[in-house]
């Protein structure tokens, strides 16, 4: 598996057990968000808006210069793509994290001892890994190097690690070598989240992101879509399948009732996640 370019030490800061390093991954989404909704802005003006000093700024701002999510000329920060910035990791990671949460928790009643299972690179599939212990002995299948950092010393759990073209801005491998890797294997179950649901079927921004979970979706048994309540409300450029063609659809408490009925009504397989709270 070779990676084209891999600073380690971000790529141990991104892991969310360590508090320090969320906070630090959670400010600069904000700051991805801030310079998105700006078009550009200078470095001095984020240390005055979160409160960081100039050092902070630069190294946050490197960091999402070489993912390719930024341009930094002479101490103007300028925005790439909306699409690639949407598409980050670094953008997604602590959006709707509770819901994410909730929504991985419901996964995991799809998954049995023993069973081989393709883990998307999004971040709600992300929130699956801590709770992967309770159902080994597992063989997980990602492409996503986030994920292969979680589950490298996980007891009972074999990893196959799918490699390919490393992109820096989804912190995931893509491309013809990882597709071919995952048409050799034939897993139980594929976990997959998008980025939209329009007319009831999903999207996603980027075209090599959805080759690759076309990938996974053909090469398992089961499939199942995980989405939290806000993509019912966004758009984005590349269909990927209907939600009817999916084994189980998990959304969160906060779909709206109209949302739920009309798929209930097309006789999708809808699960919804609820809070330990509201189950009690």
């Amino acid at each position: 598996m070779t990676q084209k370019t891999s600073p380690a030490s971000f790529l141990q800061d991104e892991l969310p057990s360590d508090s320090r390093h969320s906070r630090q991954l959670a400010r600069r989404q904000l700051i991805a968000e801030a310079v998105m909704a700006e078009g550009s802005m200078r470095i001095e003006d984020l240390t005055e808006r979160f409160g960081i000093s100039l050092m902070t700024a630069h190294r946050d701002v490197d960091e999402l210069v070489a993912r390719g999510l930024f341009r930094k000329t002479r101490g103007i920060v300028t925005a790439a793509a909306t699409s690639l910035i949407e598409s980050s990791d670094v953008y997604r990671a602590n959006r709707q994290a509770s819901e994410k949460k909730m929504i991985a928790g419901a996964a995991m009643q799809f998954i049995e001892p023993g069973q081989a299972i393709f883990l998307d690179d999004s971040t709600t599939v992300l929130q699956m890994a801590s709770q992967l212990p309770a159902k080994v002995p597992l063989t997980a299948i990602t492409n996503s190097l986030t994920l292969m950092n979680a589950l490298k010393d996980m007891h009972d759990v074999t990893l196959l690690a799918l490699g390919g073209q490393y992109y820096n801005w989804c912190n995931a491998f893509m491309g013809r070598m990882t597709i071919n890797e995952i048409n050799r294997l034939r897993a139980d179950v594929a976990f997959i989240s998008m980025s939209a649901i329009i007319d009831d079927v999903v999207f996603h921004q980027s075209p090599e992101i959805v080759d690759i979970k076309r990938a996974m979706f053909n090469s398992a048994a089961k499939r199942i879509l995980l989405t939290d309540h806000t993509k019912f409300d966004r758009r984005a450029l590349h269909s990927f399948a209907a939600l009817s063609e999916f084994d189980v659809v998990i959304v969160d408490e906060k779909t709206p009732a109209a949302h739920l009925e009309r798929m209930q009504n097309k006789n999708i397989n809808v699960v919804v996640a609820r809070s330990d709270k509201e189950r009690t």
